[in-house]
């Protein structure tokens, strides 16, 4: 296969199948949506298609610039693994794309557009994929020490496509807004009750999640103050973190932790007035659904990872080693520590009262 010069411009007219990779977090996927939505508007006319893992793909489903999302199953095991990619580069090849866009950055993903006979192959040079592709961006200058949704926007930039700032925009879909009434009274809810969303966990590691006591704390004055109905959220991974939340709050809260899809939990969330998280996937999902969201920082960048929108705000600690970007901590997690129940209670009040 014939490997093009790097940066050679493309012609739109020769671009009808767009395959775009997606990334493979919940809260990665939601911030390239503003990506997404300006490689539509670039390519009006083709057809996106969107290749997911079954986790990320209901962020794309019934999404307006998508006509497809592909789930890729890739098996464990060195075996069935090869076997799983080599499916995908197949049935890639069976479609016919011609530009793959590369959000996600490992060399897999580009191994399998190469392997998939995709014309044009555009993604940033990491993870030593560079020969694979045919337009590789190197990921310098101004894509680096920016939010991530700048970073995607970024590689569309760089081949001198139109690609405007703007805050990543999701929607629950219709199908599972009209479950949640059901699964609301399901859970002694009425449908007009003032819900707040905990997302206690962090499946990155504990230097991302502030206490459960604290979350607790929270939730329970969020009862006696805003008369508010707690909902817990979280993957099966993270099970025990939401239960400790639940079983320190004096008022008990509705534990969804693990029971959802993630398709029903957006359409919960798109329910809830407030939404509090550590840095996580559903921290992105609130906020993009238009939820006042406050997302709690330790060790990760909020200039970075940061929720988007004017209804969204951070709280974090400023330390000489913070942000480190680690997963655990050998300095007794200083930073979450000092985020206090009281800093995090004022900045919920004062946006709550904001978005009023």
């Amino acid at each position: 296969m014939r490997i093009f010069p790097k940066h050679r411009v493309i012609g739109r007219e020769k671009v009808h199948r767009i395959l775009i990779r997606a990334t493979n977090w919940v809260g990665d996927a939601v911030m390239t949506l503003p990506a997404l939505e300006a490689v539509r508007e670039n390519f009006p006319e083709s057809s996106i298609t969107v290749l997911a893992k079954p986790w990320v793909a209901p962020i794309f489903e019934g999404h307006p610039a998508v006509n497809r999302v592909m789930v890729y199953k890739k098996e464990k095991g060195l075996l069935r693994g090869t076997a799983s990619v080599l499916r995908m580069a197949g049935k890639i090849r069976s479609h016919r794309f011609d530009l793959a866009i590369l959000f996600q950055n490992a060399f897999e993903a580009a191994l399998l557009v190469f392997l998939g006979g995709v014309q044009f192959r555009l993604g940033y040079e990491r993870d030593g994929r560079g020969p694979l592709l045919t337009h590789g961006i190197p990921p310098a200058g101004t894509v680096l020490g920016v939010h991530q949704v700048e970073y995607y926007l970024g590689l569309l930039r760089s081949m001198g496509w139109e690609a405007e700032s703007r805050d990543p925009v999701l929607c629950a879909s219709e199908t599972c807004k009209k479950r949640v009434p059901n699964l609301l009274r399901g859970k002694g809810i009425s449908t007009d009750a003032f819900l707040l969303g905990l997302a206690p966990g962090a499946v990155f590691g504990k230097a991302k999640r502030w206490a459960p006591e604290r979350f607790a704390a929270i939730g329970d004055r969020a009862v006696e103050k805003w008369g508010a109905k707690i909902l817990i959220f979280g993957s099966q991974k993270e099970q025990n973190i939401c239960r400790e939340v639940m079983n320190r709050m004096t008022h008990m809260p509705v534990q969804l932790c693990g029971e959802t899809s993630l398709s029903d939990a957006m359409a919960l969330i798109g329910e809830c007035g407030f939404f509090l998280s550590n840095d996580s996937g559903l921290m992105h999902v609130a906020a993009a659904l238009g939820v006042p969201t406050v997302g709690i920082f330790g060790s990760t960048d909020p200039v970075a990872t940061g929720p988007c929108g004017t209804q969204s705000a951070v709280v974090g600690h400023e330390l000489p080693c913070a942000p480190c970007l680690k997963p655990e901590c050998d300095r007794n997690y200083e930073c979450m520590q000092a985020i206090t129940v009281t800093k995090v209670w004022e900045e919920m009040e004062r946006l709550r009262g904001a978005a009023q």
